[in-house]
């Protein structure tokens, strides 16, 4: 795939072409282009595109200054107002001692864009480094790297180029000070500065940079988001360095976008390592910590992915040692049992042998071997998360993280905040007055706030009320269609019963729900969290994460929580059933498959889960491909000699400051139905593998070649995440402890094995069928067509619950065994919670949040900074001493003065 400039002049800037073609061939092209006769000719240039200077560099016209950013304007009817903004935007901007050099609209592709070209010279760069305290290295590392693992050999099919993985050598850093120029390692101040930090420093100016005049002051005028919201600028982004189907011609470039792409983004190198080091140096940390928590969630996926399929090959290897289906099946047994109507007069008695591929497939999943996986993946969640801890730590450490302090960027005060907040206060700190809102207005932001999501919450809880009530009334419209079990069986009725086309249809309808209520919702979110006006970035991100994961938690978790928990709970009995809403609605409440409700659990699930991933794949990688798909027939040639870099980059999709937001919402969202309800679905963490490792390559493909570059951030971990998956796997302990107990049937079938069925399970079917007598059955509950044969066959219906039979004395009151069953369902649920618990916080404790190694390599690297910081200020000082010797005696007491002096400003 490649998305590039054309020649025509209405057409799209997009070519499609195989990626085997660019990868091949251009890597040894050319890297001078200083002067025409060094380009050469391309394999495909015309004599006429070689005698076109090549428009596709990050430089400006000079070939000297680096482009750091580019911004984008129209003229339009508007145009007075939009202009006066520029001129005044502009003319701040070289105050602040940026560089500018603007691109006619003639040169343009469309004859209507204007490019701004924004440099930012060495003490521009100098002075906001030492404001924003960015490290630099002043020392090259001498701490040894870690020894070789033994079987190294092993990974090897899976590692990348070591110039891959490690572009650049590991250095001792340090806060630049730019008095102080002389201890960093500067060999050249025009690349000292990489460009990801370039235009970190170039955004943050333009970030607070006022466009009003000087007499008429305007504190909303500022910014440059304030600029592209308004009109005034349509684009403001960073270069990406080269096209990402071959490298740049300037060896000045560093062509990392090209490598990324041909070792990163390629689905082909979906079984390599990722090269984090590149990424964060292209894109910057915060980029690169998704990416690194994305293919170590992947990583440990394998493992549970491997273990569910074991739990599911049990079950198939089992299928025939299942007595309980057995019986189901046998035309003997469970073709003798006449079951009482599920619904009220739509749906007939029916045989119990009809539910015989039901049982089969409930058996899959529903066995020993779950109980067993259920605890495996409690287990797991601990492993994964301290694990990651361990592995976010090392990041920390190798990426210059450790010191880093949220103020130096999470916390800055967001610009909104500082426009749209007039009043102001004494910073108490700081002694400098600072922007604030007043507690009332915060007070009467965070009521409607809050109201504004339990409206949404409670729609969704009402979408699924509606639902419910769907299944409740269509059962007995598919009662009735599908078959009547009494009668010739049809052979769709064999294949699909009534409660599984209710779970299917209703499961898609839901899903359908959901994506709708999370087109409009997530709209609202952003719309209420800007209402709050958050003071930091930190606290923004915070507050509409928590926002958009309660709702998303309620919106796609809500069915399974009704299937896993309330679905067949409450039902009644024949002549006492329970209706949704009162006896007035004759919504009987659904009851559960002879074989559990954890097949329809499992239906629920899948559907729900795969759907989302299914959309996320389409929307992510499918319909770009299209459109990618649908430009390329209008084929390009050679476009970097007709189209400059900014006009090729203009042309990509925007990278909203929530678009990492939205990647780890999804992420969290499938951790959730990997650990929340994986007891009902042991191959969920299998399909979530093969999700995540398309996901990776697909995010890759995404930011090299889809995505304008963004501007680098930094960020030591994954924030307001983190707190949100240790909350997930805690709860999913819980629940999984309550599916096994209350969903699944291991329990009533372990209760009879080892006390009524003399370790046999033959016999269990019977045994946990209740006996009602047909002449007592309500006229409401009987069929509308009742059974002729009915009174020569049997004068009595089985359901599914432990009550005694109308003979008895305590008829249809529960038995001794129903409170035996109960019993061991709350004394499983406090066991397995207490056992998982344990494991859980005893292998917290023995496995530590930072590694050793890592914890002395930054003691060792902190020890060795402040010996060099103090060798540095000991020469300092001798300079500046012998100096003084050297322009002008003094006498003893003004020398001792000057020394203490110096001393003193040293420490």
């Amino acid at each position: 795939m490649r998305r590039i400039t054309g020649k025509a002049k209405d057409e799209t800037l997009i070519e499609l072409q195989s990626t085997a073609d660019p990868l091949n061939g251009d890597e040894n092209s050319g890297n001078g282009f200083s002067s025409l006769p060094e380009i050469g000719t391309l394999p495909g240039d015309t004599e006429t595109d070689k005698l076109q200077p090549n428009k596709d560099t990050v430089f400006f016209r000079d070939g000297v200054r680096r482009v750091d950013f580019v911004l984008s304007y129209v003229e339009d009817k508007d145009g007075e107002k939009k202009q006066e903004r520029r001129k005044e935007f502009e003319a701040n901007l070289e105050k602040a001692g940026l560089e500018l050099e603007t691109e006619d609209k003639t040169d343009s592709k469309d004859k209507k864009t204007y490019f701004l070209k924004i440099h930012a010279p060495w003490d521009v760069l100098a002075t906001y480094a030492d404001v924003l305290k960015i490290k630099v290295p002043f020392k090259g590392s001498d701490i040894p790297h870690a020894k070789d693992v033994p079987l190294e050999w092993l990974s090897h099919p899976f590692r990348l180029p070591e110039h891959i993985m490690h572009p650049q050598p590991d250095y001792f850093t340090y806060p630049f000070d730019k008095t102080k120029t002389d201890f960093f390692l500067i060999t050249n101040k025009d690349t000292f500065f990489p460009p990801s930090t370039r235009n970190r420093i170039v955004f943050y100016i333009l970030a607070r940079c006022h466009y009003y005049k000087e007499d008429q002051k305007d504190k909303e005028k500022v910014g440059i988001k304030r600029l592209l919201s308004n009109g005034t600028y349509t684009a403001a982004f960073p270069l990406h360095d080269c096209q990402y189907w071959k490298r740049a011609r300037n060896a000045e470039c560093e062509s990392e976008r090209y490598s990324l792409y041909k070792h990163w983004a390629r689905f082909l190198s979906f079984y390599k390592e990722q090269p984090l080091n590149l990424i964060r140096k292209y894109y910057g940390e915060k980029i690169g910590i998704y990416f690194a928590w994305l293919g170590f969630y992947t990583e440990m996926l394998f493992f549970a992915a491997v273990m569910g399929l074991i739990c599911f090959t049990y079950g198939v290897l089992s299928y025939d040692d299942n007595i309980s289906s057995k019986e189901i099946c046998d035309p003997n047994k469970g073709g003798s049992i006449v079951m009482c109507p599920l619904c009220d007069k739509k749906c007939p008695f029916w045989r119990l042998n009809s539910t015989c591929l039901s049982s089969w497939q409930s058996h899959l999943f529903d066995n020993e071997g779950t109980v067993f996986f259920a605890i495996f993946m409690g287990i797991w969640v601990t492993l994964f998360l301290e694990f990651w801890k361990r592995r976010q730590a090392r990041l920390e450490y190798e990426w210059d993280l450790v010191d880093f302090e949220e103020e130096q960027q999470q916390l800055q005060i967001r610009p909104e905040f500082e426009i749209r907040c007039t009043n102001r206060r004494l910073n108490k700190i700081t002694q400098e007055m600072e922007p604030y809102l007043p507690i009332t207005s915060k007070c009467a932001r965070f009521c409607l706030s809050s109201a504004t999501v339990v409206f949404w919450i409670s729609l969704i809880v009402a979408c699924i009320i509606g639902v419910i009530a769907y299944r409740l009334a269509v059962y007995a419209a598919f009662a009735s269609i599908i078959k009547d079990p009494m009668r010739k069986i049809q052979f769709v009725g064999r294949i699909i019963t009534p409660q599984l086309a209710t779970s299917v249809t209703a499961s898609c309808i839901n899903f359908v729900i959901i994506m709708i209520l999370n087109f409009f919702y997530e709209r609202v979110a952003i719309w209420i969290t800007d209402m709050e006006i958050p003071k930091t970035h930190l606290e923004y991100e915070n507050r509409l994460t928590m926002k958009m994961f309660m709702f998303q938690f309620v919106n796609y978790y809500s069915s399974c929580f009704y299937v896993a928990f309330f679905k067949g709970k409450f039902v009644g009995y024949p002549g006492d059933y329970s209706y949704m809403f009162g006896h007035l609605t004759k919504l009987r409440n659904e009851e559960c498959d002879p074989g559990g409700c954890l097949i329809e659990l499992t239906t629920q699930l899948v559907i729900v889960m795969a759907g989302k991933q299914v959309w996320g794949n389409i929307q992510e990688a499918l319909l770009p491909l299209i459109r990618n798909w649908w430009s390329s027939r209008k084929g390009r040639h050679n476009p970097e000699n007709h189209y400059s870099r900014w006009e090729q980059d203009y042309v990509l999709q925007n990278f909203s400051q929530l678009g990492l937001f939205y990647e780890y919402l999804e992420m969290v969202i499938q951790f959730g139905f990997i650990t929340l309800f994986v007891a009902s679905f042991p191959l969920a963490p299998l399909l979530a593998l093969f999700n995540n490792i398309l996901e990776i390559r697909v995010d890759a493909w995404k930011f090299t070649t889809q995505f304008r570059r963004p501007v680098a951030s930094k960020a030591r971990n994954i924030g307001a995440w983190q707190e949100i998956l240790n909350a997930v796997a805690i709860l999913s302990v819980v629940t999984n402890a309550f599916i096994m107990a209350f969903t699944s049937d291991m329990i009533p079938r372990m209760v009879y094995l080892y006390t009524y069925g003399n370790s046999s399970m033959e016999g269990y079917i019977n045994n946990s069928l209740s006996i009602y007598s047909i002449r007592q059955i309500p006229e409401n509950n009987m069929p509308e067509e009742p059974n002729n044969w009915l009174a020569n066959v049997t004068e009595t219906c089985r359901y599914r619950d432990y009550r005694y039979p109308p003979d008895h004395q305590k008829r249809y009151t529960h038995t001794m065994q129903f409170w035996h069953i109960l019993a061991a369902k709350l004394a499983f649920i406090i066991i397995m919670e207490h056992v998982v618990f344990v494991v859980k916080f005893f292998v917290a404790w023995m496995i530590p949040d930072i590694p050793s190694d890592v914890k002395a390599r930054v003691k060792r690297e902190r020890y060795l900074i402040q010996e060099y910081m103090h060798n540095y200020e000991v020469e300092k000082l001798k300079l500046q001493l012998s100096a003084s010797f050297i322009t002008e005696p003094q006498s003893e007491v003004s020398l001792m003065m000057d020394r203490h002096e110096v001393l003193s400003e040293c420490l």
